[in-house]
């Protein structure tokens, strides 16, 4: 017991499980976690094309992002925070309940946009993701994300990037 706190001040998480990956292990790429001890992660994402190739249509890949999203908070209960589609990568704020499992989410998302593309061997296999853990930290990684067109070329200003948006709020950890 903490001096001056009451136990019922406090919040017991219990660990959520992951799965045992089952696909191919990346050559000096870190083992996932199969233990979180944090209620409805927010997790950083960044998945790339394969060979860094451009994304045939933004605008289809958008459109096939945003359908997930909105079925993922339908029928699963994951919400799809703010993202950023680059010409050769994708960030995104993504948070799920209980039984949310990251890597069937990111696959399921990869393969729509495929569909959507009519492409079957357009992204890298795996993902990077990184569990936010403070407003701070959402507040930073998301001005480094808007910023990506602009350090690009692609645009003078953050908001003239046609290719990105927020599906849900879920900027409060």
């Amino acid at each position: 017991m903490v001096a001056g706190v009451s136990p019922a001040k406090f919040i017991v998480l219990q660990p959520t499980r992951l799965p045992l990956q089952l696909e191919r292990m990346i050559k000096d790429r870190p083992r996932r976690l199969d233990l979180i001890y944090i209620d409805q992660p927010l997790y950083f994402v960044t998945f790339a094309t394969r060979d860094r190739k451009s994304i045939p249509s933004l605008d289809r890949a958008q459109v096939a992002l945003e359908q997930y999203a909105h079925c993922g908070i339908a029928e699963f209960h994951v919400a799809l925070g703010r993202y950023v589609l680059m010409p050769d990568h994708v960030h995104l704020f993504v948070r799920g309940g209980r039984n949310f499992t990251l890597s069937s989410w990111i696959g399921g998302l990869k393969r729509a946009i495929c569909v959507a593309l009519e492409s079957q061997r357009l992204w890298q296999p795996g993902f990077f993701d990184h569990i936010l853990r403070s407003a701070e930290s959402y507040a930073e990684k998301w001005n480094y994300v808007r910023d990506n067109p602009v350090r690009a070329g692609f645009v003078k200003a953050a908001e003239d990037w046609p290719y990105q948006g927020e599906i849900v709020v879920i900027d409060r950890v």
